[in-house]
Formats: structure tokens, C-alpha cells, sequence
């Protein structure tokens, strides 16, 4: 009978251990569903973030791509390449809410959450207002 108590006192040692590290699983690269970009994930703070890491096309007429599409007249010549795109993520039961995505082609911001689906296919939606209007895309992990 006193095995029980210390199995399960291990269990929950273990459990909160696990749970620590998930915190952190979407930090690295991850392609995107079309192929031409990576994105590279971070932490900063309690918060993650992800810059335009990889381009398959960086130039255009020989000079580095800029965000042209930015609303901001004086951000329309900043490159695309490490333009940090995925803003202020919290981990919260096994997602990362409350964070923005940029999207360079529109130049528009939009609410976003991300999820995993197992270690390698990340899930990131996009939407205005309420997560129900919006887009997921699923993005694969770069080893």
C-alpha cells in the first residue's frame, strides 16, 4: 500500500516535468505549406516570436525583396529576410495564444494561435475578431 503513494507522487513529478518542456516545442524552424519560406521560432522573455529566417526566392531584380505591402509608408523598404513576423505568443494548455501574424503579401495583421500536431506539423491560425473567421495553415518542422 505505500508503493502507491510514491508511484504516484512520481507520476506528477514526471508529469510536470514533461509539461515544462512542451512549453518551448515549437521553438525552430518550420516551413511553410508552399515551400518559400521557413520560419524560425523563439522565446524572448515569456513570449514567442518568428522571423522570415529562409526565403526561396530572397531577391527580386538582383536586390533583397522588401515589404513593400506594409501599410507604413516608412517600413516599405525593410527586407523580408528576418522580418519578424509572429509577435507575442503565450503558452496556455498546450497552444500559444493572444500573438499576431503578419502576412508580408497583404501587409495585414491578424490575430493568430498556433498548435501542434505531434513534434513535426505545427498548426498556425489566423483570424479577424474571433478564431472561427479565419485560416490555419500547417507547417512542417526543418531538422
Amino acid at each position: 500500500m505505500r508503493k502507491f503513494p510514491i508511484l504516484m507522487l512520481l507520476f506528477v513529478a514526471l508529469a510536470t516535468t514533461t509539461f515544462a518542456q512542451n512549453k518551448d516545442a515549437i521553438v525552430g524552424k518550420w516551413l511553410n505549406p508552399s515551400g518559400e519560406g521557413q520560419i524560425e521560432i523563439y522565446k524572448k522573455g515569456d513570449k514567442y516570436y518568428g522571423k522570415l529566417a529562409w526565403l526561396k526566392e530572397p531577391n527580386l531584380n538582383g536586390k533583397p525583396k522588401v515589404d513593400a505591402k506594409n501599410p507604413t509608408a516608412s517600413l516599405q523598404t525593410r527586407p523580408l529576410l528576418n522580418l519578424e513576423i509572429l509577435k507575442d505568443f503565450v503558452y496556455d494548455d498546450g497552444k500559444w495564444t493572444d500573438g499576431t501574424i503578419y502576412d508580408p503579401k497583404s501587409g495585414k495583421t491578424y490575430s493568430c494561435n498556433i498548435s501542434l500536431k505531434g513534434a513535426d506539423v505545427m498548426t498556425v491560425r489566423g483570424y479577424i475578431g474571433i478564431s472561427l473567421l479565419g485560416r490555419s495553415e500547417s507547417f512542417k518542422r526543418v531538422k
